[in-house]
């Protein structure tokens, strides 16, 4: 096991210091990758499910980020993710709820209904969400998206992506102790990218003083059906953990924590 760095990431009432640990995803959308994880109907129960089995962070998502996918609005992004922060932070006081989105205007709204956390994958790109976070004290995950940008190298473009994420939120008046970095498995040019990120993600977790989240739940460059990723995911979060990342965001919460537990043994 290599050297982990200790942090002290915020959310909620929760710090987090070290070791590797669990966000489920909750996915309240019609249409996200997985059938499995389409939860709008049952989301307060399968939030029960996931804190029972270990989960720290429930992360809700109100639309699908898959390549391909149709955007939706703000406003239809909100009467999907709203119902769900609201019905859970009412049944769990205590657990710390992150909203999957780059809307300024929906993290306003979730944080408002309950949430205590954003998680941007579009790195900051709209206006308006870096002073939503500053005044509202709010934790934040940024992820940084390859599929557009200009930059041949792979991780020299994750360093200057992310740490000009994060000089805009300190910058902002954002705790540098409720930030996330999130090197974006399955936003890059291919596979092989996704790949390289994946073995080298230790290389991030290095070049940062802040943590790393990691997501590469059941993604398209384990190949196969959707169905049949799940051990290639729990081996990528068995790497997670010898690589020193905080978190792990997956959609089989008691697998995934089994193996981190298994993994943090040896």
């Amino acid at each position: 096991m290599r050297y982990a760095k200790e942090y002290g990431f915020k959310v909620r009432d929760s710090v987090f210091t070290g070791g590797t640990h669990v966000m489920a995803i909750l996915n309240v959308t019609p249409d996200s990758f997985w059938s499995g994880s389409r939860h709008a109907h049952d989301a307060v129960e399968t939030a029960r499910k996931f804190i029972e089995q270990g989960a720290e962070i429930i992360d809700i998502g109100g639309q699908s980020t898959r390549p391909g996918n149709v955007q939706v609005s703000a406003i239809e992004e909100m009467a999907r993710v709203l119902p769900a922060v609201e019905g859970i932070r009412e049944a769990f006081p205590d657990i710390p709820i992150s909203v999957d989105t780059f809307y300024p205007d929906v993290a306003q709204a979730a944080i408002d209904a309950g949430a205590d956390m954003i998680n941007d994958v579009s790195c900051l790109a709209y206006d308006g969400m870096v002073n939503i976070l500053a005044d509202t004290g709010a934790s934040v995950c940024v992820m940084h998206n390859r599929r557009n940008t200009k930059i041949k190298d792979l991780f020299l473009d994750k360093q200057i992506g992310l740490q000009s994420a994060v000089d805009k939120l300190i910058c902002a008046g954002v705790d540098v102790n409720k930030i996330l970095l999130d090197g974006g498995i399955g936003f890059n040019k291919n596979n092989d990218e996704d790949w390289q990120l994946l073995r080298g993600y230790d290389k991030l977790v290095d070049a940062f003083d802040e943590p790393f989240l990691l997501g590469t739940s059941r993604k398209s460059m384990f190949g196969g059906d959707v169905d049949s990723r799940l051990s290639a995911t729990l081996d990528s979060t068995a790497l997670a953990v010898k690589q020193g990342v905080l978190f792990v965001r997956v959609h089989d919460v008691k697998e995934n924590v089994a193996i981190i537990k298994c993994t943090q043994r040896v």
